[in-house]
């Protein structure tokens, strides 16, 4: 905790440097309040309190009832004590009005001030673990709720809206999977039957219902020959397939993040839609960019202009992934019998959570399926042009998409839409049981956010995040990476104060050379360049010592049947990079570091 206040003491000495104002009473504020609360306040509290300040920017001041928990300096004041110098650059001392030219140094210290503990993972209490498993079965109820009372009126008006923007595209992939042209492959990541790394090529269960479209004899064995495979597997029949394993992940102390771990042969099949969705919807003629899967830049960009001009809206939703009903997936792909069937096929229809068992799924599908990302994507779109639909008052055309599209941006739950349908499509979301994050949604003011990105009145004003507690030895290995990685994201942004405390923290546990981003060895990046501490004799190039990542692929063994099957389903011309991956595979289950000689580009 103690090293968390420090680095928060001198990110706000940086502040007072470049924004010309006084933090002395702020860092006095900080350490008191760490003392009284705890931790929380750098990772809860604060954070809050910034959810706060972006209200004021999008509103354009800041009200009484603002920033509860932190007291005013005076009655007469608006502003809160804390922070005081720094938000006196954004808003009127007395009135609270946001000033006609407010300091975006400023807005950007706030902000990098309050949010710089946010994300640093920490386990959450047992208590906010559970709630978020309560939220996951909430959602189901919802979702129910919202299936049994929604319209058929605005069902047709969503299914209507999904032919008119989906009709050629999804007739190719309806073709594609007809065809048998699809290509599954396996992740790298847990399985739900607890298969890893080689021995997913070599798994031993198959759902019945993927018979269909994904037949085990086509997709589970390289060869016909080798039909004997099929006899070691079991077909499980729908009451008996493996449910995804519903767990929890560091997110922020306030909440964690709750994905789902896909069976085996789920995940295998869900791959091979995935990859035919995206290059197929990527470069569709007719959606010319409107939505987006690998690149985050356009939506980047697009944030960017709305935040001079406020045309463009950014919104933002709450458990996202959890509140897409399975019914408007169905709905939306009713008119392609082989993707849809595909798509259902390969789709988990229940899940075991933590402390309330098997669960019967209402929504498509949670975190952690390769259809999730596209799916929504391609529901959220629809439901866009329904609140399109809305504004316009009447039916929509084809013509009137093509007006439309050039304006939107969907990428996975990040939506941009054009400012003046901004309400119609907020409402139109909540109509279809999703649920709208206000506090994090744009339009009226100059701020906006998107994939990672912020932005104010045309300047970038995006923060670095602290993500680890600070390393005791170098034997804290993700603990040392992930300070090597801050350090030289606080260089970039030019917190120069903070940088000199984060090298003196680095230089007493291990060597400090200048290298370039590209170099594999751990150090520091400047603008002057990298150093050289001597010339390899073999290969003539200038050498550094420090600390070089490592990484063992554990163990893993593979059959003659299933390293076939690995060779045909490998993408590329090039070889695997690993000479040994029939041996070991898979993501390691740790990483080490070892002190070594390495280029330093």
């Amino acid at each position: 905790m103690k090293s968390l206040m420090e680095l928060t003491q001198y990110v706000l000495a940086d502040a007072q440097t470049w924004c010309c104002t006084s933090t002395t009473r702020d860092v006095e504020t900080v350490a008191s309040r760490v003392e009284d609360e705890g931790i929380s306040f750098l990772t809860i509290t604060l954070p809050s309190f910034c959810k706060d300040f972006e209200s004021c920017l999008e509103k354009g001041g800041v009200l009484p009832s603002d920033f509860v928990g932190f007291k005013r300096a005076h009655k007469s004041v608006t502003l809160p004590a804390f922070l005081q110098g720094l938000l006196e650059l954004v808003f009127d001392r007395c009135s609270g009005r946001l000033l006609d030219e407010p300091s975006t140094l400023a807005i950007f210290y706030v902000r990098q001030i309050t949010l710089l503990h946010k994300k640093v993972l920490l386990p959450c209490s047992d208590e906010r673990e559970r709630n978020a498993f309560v939220k996951y079965i909430q959602c189901e109820k919802d979702l129910a709720c919202f299936e049994g009372s929604v319209l058929r009126d605005d069902l047709y008006r969503f299914s209507r809206i999904a032919d008119l923007l989906w009709a050629s595209d999804c007739s190719i992939i309806d073709r594609m999977v007809y065809d048998g042209d699809l290509r599954p492959k396996h992740g790298p990541g847990k399985t739900a039957d607890r298969t890893t790394g080689n021995g997913k090529y070599d798994a031993e269960f198959w759902h019945s219902r993927l018979e269909q479209y994904f037949c085990s004899s086509d997709f589970r064995i390289a060869n016909s020959s080798f039909s004997y495979v099929l006899e070691g597997i079991d077909f499980l029949e729908p009451d008996a397939e493996i449910p995804v394993k519903v767990v929890s992940v560091p997110k922020t102390l306030k909440t964690p993040r709750i994905i789902a771990i896909e069976p085996t042969c789920m995940q295998y099949t869900q791959q091979a839609l995935m990859e035919v969705i995206v290059s197929r919807l990527e470069k569709s003629n007719l959606l010319q960019g409107s939505i987006g899967f690998t690149d985050q830049t356009p939506n980047q960009r697009r944030a960017r202009a709305g935040s001079v001009d406020r045309s463009l809206a950014t919104i933002d939703l709450s458990e996202a992934s959890d509140r897409v009903s399975n019914l408007l997936v169905r709905i939306m792909l009713k008119n392609y019998p082989s993707f849809g069937g595909a798509v259902q096929a390969c789709r988990s229809t229940k899940a075991d959570v933590p402390g309330f068992g098997i669960v019967s799924l209402t929504k498509f599908a949670s975190m952690g399926s390769a259809l999730c990302f596209p799916i929504e994507a391609m529901v959220f779109l629809t439901i866009v042009l329904c609140g399109y639909e809305r504004k316009l008052k009447r039916t929509l055309s084809k013509n009137d998409i093509l007006l439309l599209l050039p304006k939107v941006r969907v990428y996975g739950d990040d939506i941009i839409v054009p400012v003046d349908i901004v309400r119609e499509v907020m409402d139109d979301l909540e109509l279809f049981g999703l649920k709208v994050n206000t506090s994090k949604s744009f339009w009226n003011g100059n701020f906006r956010e998107s994939c990672g990105k912020d932005y104010y009145r045309g300047c970038d004003v995006s923060v670095t995040y602290n993500r680890r507690v600070k390393p005791l030895s170098p034997r804290d290995v993700p603990e040392m990476l992930s300070l090597f990685s801050l350090r030289n994201q606080f260089y970039k942004a030019g917190l120069w104060r903070t940088v000199d405390y984060l090298d003196n923290e680095l230089k007493r546990l291990a060597p400090l050379p200048n290298v370039t981003e590209s170099s594999p060895i751990l150090g520091r990046n400047s603008f002057l360049g990298y150093e050289t501490e001597k010339m390899c004799k073999t290969l003539h190039r200038p050498l550094v010592k420090g600390y070089a990542v490592r990484a063992l692929p554990k163990k893993s063994s593979i059959s003659g049947e299933g390293a076939l099957m690995k060779y045909f389903l490998k993408r590329g011309r090039e070889p695997l990079f690993d000479p040994k991956h029939l041996e070991r595979y898979g993501r390691p289950d740790a990483v080490d570091i070892k002190l070594r000689w390495g280029p330093p580009y």
